[in-house]
């Protein structure tokens, strides 16, 4: 059972590889009452599965600018996955912001997209991804809190220690 975690109640979801994503997404929301909070294409693919989802901007009460490049560059999504459950409530309270327990992220394609032959230099820089890095340090920095997923390949885990642990992670997977 997880030492300090609450159970998994709110996900941020922004992954470019789509594999898997609908199926861990539809146990999230339906076996777990997992609130997803999602961006962009991951957005439209849980929408077109009929899976629920609010939208990363709805979040944060800040529209997705420049293209994409700033959508999970805010303070309501660092400061909900960061908080310490155990002592940050007030300026939790204080600040309208909401925890988010789960992270499940990939970073774009940079390999893949430079290994192009027709790649141009600013195809290759927009593929330089900031957020994702960004989530996923955050979350690693709170692991006594949040539970990160980068691969795909993890969703089935993820799903059976929460089937196993009543909606927990531990924190050996949380680490």
């Amino acid at each position: 059972m997880a030492e300090t975690a609450e159970p998994i109640q709110r996900a941020l979801i922004s992954v470019s590889n789509k594999t898997g994503l609908v199926e861990f997404c539809h146990s999230l929301t339906e076996e777990f009452k997992v609130e997803i909070i999602s961006t962009g294409g991951t957005l439209k693919t849980l929408e077109e599965a009929n899976i629920s989802a609010l939208e990363i901007s709805q979040f944060t009460n800040f529209p997705e600018m420049m293209d994409g490049r700033v959508k999970t560059l805010h303070p309501k999504v660092h400061a909900g996955i960061l908080a310490r459950r155990d002592q940050d409530q007030k300026v939790m309270k204080e600040n309208n912001i909401l925890p988010i327990d789960l992270v499940v992220v990939n970073l774009y394609p940079f390999k893949e997209t430079i290994s192009k032959e027709e790649v141009t230099l600013e195809e290759a820089i927009e593929n330089i991804d900031i957020g994702g890095p960004s989530m996923i340090r955050s979350a690693a920095k709170n692991n006594k809190h949040v539970g990160v997923v980068v691969e795909p390949d993890d969703y089935l885990l993820v799903l059976k220690e929460m089937k196993a642990n009543s909606g927990y992670l531990s924190q050996e997977m949380r680490s």
